[in-house]
């Protein structure tokens, strides 16, 4: 990743939970979005194919009330994300069965900011007064994550 990319990373988890994460930090990052993103691209498919439909649009993907709240709020503080690496992550998983709509790719840099701002929450209700979070810190907020999405 590029320092720029390290840099936006460190500022979303700053502004979002007052954390400070480092490069350890970002591999551990990575691996979440890329999880994520394929878990809602999975769950879009089956809305998609449950409504005959060969292409997952944005509508398909299971997007809660609260991630909904946490992209809007992303879009506000005008932070970008870029769509290559999120793509480049979803080329290296098993292949879906539907195509994915263009106006869903492009919805994917938000989702993944919004993402990123729920998972810096977690982190601070898991711990209030946490700084800087530990492996066991990520093990639990994943562990929440893979529970609810």
């Amino acid at each position: 990743m590029r320092p720029s990319a390290v840099a936006r990373f460190q500022r979303l988890f700053r502004v979002a939970g007052g954390l400070d994460v480092d490069k350890d930090d970002l591999k551990r990052y990575e691996d979440f979005i890329d999880h994520k993103i394929y878990d809602l691209l999975l769950i879009g498919q089956a809305h998609a194919k449950s409504n005959a439909r060969d292409v997952i649009h944005p509508s398909d993907l299971p997007v809660t009330k609260g991630l909904q709240e946490s992209i809007h709020t992303f879009r506000a503080l005008d932070e970008e994300i870029a769509l290559e690496p999120v793509l480049e992550q979803l080329a290296k998983r098993p292949p879906l069965d539907l195509t994915i709509a263009e106006e869903t790719e492009r919805s994917l840099p938000e989702i993944v900011g919004g993402l990123t701002l729920v998972l810096a929450r977690t982190f601070k209700i898991i711990d209030p007064r946490q700084k800087n979070p530990h492996t066991e810190h990520w093990e639990r907020a994943i562990a929440i994550f893979d529970l609810l999405l």
